[in-house]
């Protein structure tokens, strides 16, 4: 098995392939610190996919560079862990001189690229040269999806594999296949709360809010719900925090000019106080969705979490980066900014999800395509000699390949 080296990893590993966030248990330590532990659901998710006997960090921010040499010798490459690296802003620190002197093939899985709501994509050159150096020292380059790929070829990349993200195969399971119950089965339901917002990237900050507002209101009129947070520092203070701290959390949220205008009021507070989940650890939420009949909601790895574990979940799209994903699993999804009315029952239809069941088989296939010819041993299983999972008739859509 592979001696493998984390280039930006999110979160602490334990029981070789499990991620939970750094000290866990010492809440206090990072309640004040805001972490988006969706960046560890990707971390865990690629580690139980891969082979390995062997996993280290490799050091970017204040690397020795003797240690590098060291490094070299006792890994054989480099994995990049899935995130939103390709845009404007996005800082390197000291990658650049590590990777020369390190020499190791650097497979990124599941890059993305994040397009600003105004303007265009105008990638640094330091953004530039990291990308074509991964691209150089390996067979693929593993992106997200169609918005990224094309990024990357419009600087002169073509060694590109879509993807996906490995959250969405953590289980392995090459059959999965969503039927969807009847909706008045529906009970259980886990609502992916992103209450934190940019105009960076939310092209429309009021309706971001008030919609998201609306639709948890309306999902806790309707059923037994609860509120996923991901690491919002408010958030985490009520879930964790002492009486003070929480209470310090709610004052700060009134306080916020976006929020006390377009999301909260009496009822979004008693919701917060007493349906709100946060975890540092990632199995929790694992072990979260899979009580769910439905999950839904604004975060997109708390909704790519349900449906690697089989659950059902509706995707609200608001940038490039959710409508990538909704668009290559073909998840069923809602633009936050559309003017068309929200109504579930147009969303559970199990036409869109057959749609679904088939993009992911095909999209599982890519990504076991590109581990394999990175030459990294992988746990994925060969289903390229199987059908994808077609539906009595209905047309075979166009297939993207590399």
């Amino acid at each position: 098995m592979a001696r493998v080296l984390v280039m930006i990893p999110s979160g602490e590993v334990y029981d070789h392939d499990c991620v939970r966030w750094y000290n866990y248990k010492d809440v206090q330590r990072s309640i004040d610190h805001y972490h988006n532990i969706g960046d560890a659901f990707v971390f865990d998710s690629s580690l139980k996919l891969m082979n390995f006997d062997k996993l280290g960090v490799l050091p970017i921010a204040n690397p020795k560079m003797e240690d590098i040499d060291r490094l070299r010798e006792e890994y054989d490459y480099v994995f990049l862990r899935g995130s939103n690296y390709v845009h404007n802003h996005m800082k390197w620190q000291n990658t650049i001189e590590v990777l020369k002197r390190l020499k190791l093939p650097v497979i990124a899985y599941g890059i993305g690229a994040q397009a600003p709501v105004k303007g265009e994509m105008e990638l640094s050159e330091e953004t530039k040269t990291v990308l074509h150096m991964m691209a150089d020292s390996s067979a693929s380059i593993g992106v997200r999806g169609a918005h990224s790929a094309q990024v990357l070829w419009d600087i002169g990349i073509r060694n590109i594999r879509i993807v996906g993200c490995p959250t969405a195969f953590r289980r392995n399971d090459p059959n999965l296949n969503i039927q969807l119950p009847p909706l008045e089965s529906v009970k259980q339901v886990g609502i992916t709360c992103r209450r934190e917002v940019s105009p960076a990237y939310a092209q429309d900050i009021k309706r971001y809010l008030t919609f998201h507002r609306d639709l948890v209101k309306e999902c806790a009129n309707r059923w037994d719900v609860v509120l996923m947070a991901q690491g919002e520092v408010e958030e985490k203070k009520i879930v964790f925090g002492t009486a003070e701290q929480r209470e310090e959390a709610i004052t700060a949220l009134k306080a916020n000019k976006w929020v006390s205008e377009w999301y909260w009021d009496d009822e979004i507070e008693k919701l917060h106080r007493e349906r709100l989940f946060y975890s540092d650890v990632v199995a929790d939420y694992e072990s979260l969705v899979q009580q769910k009949d439905l999950v839904l909601g604004y975060r997109l790895h708390g909704n790519l979490m349900a449906l690697s574990n089989g659950t059902p979940s509706i995707y609200f799209t608001y940038d490039s980066r959710t409508v990538e994903f909704a668009e290559t699993y073909q998840i069923p999804s809602y633009d936050v900014f559309s003017k068309k009315e929200f109504q579930l029952e147009d969303y559970w239809d199990q036409g869109l999800f057959n749609k679904f069941n088939r993009a992911w088989a095909m999209t599982y296939r890519e990504q076991k395509t590109f581990l394999d010819e990175n030459g990294v041993d992988n746990k994925m299983v060969d289903t390229r000699h199987t059908p994808a999972p077609w539906s009595l008739g209905e047309q075979t859509p166009e297939r993207k390949v590399a």
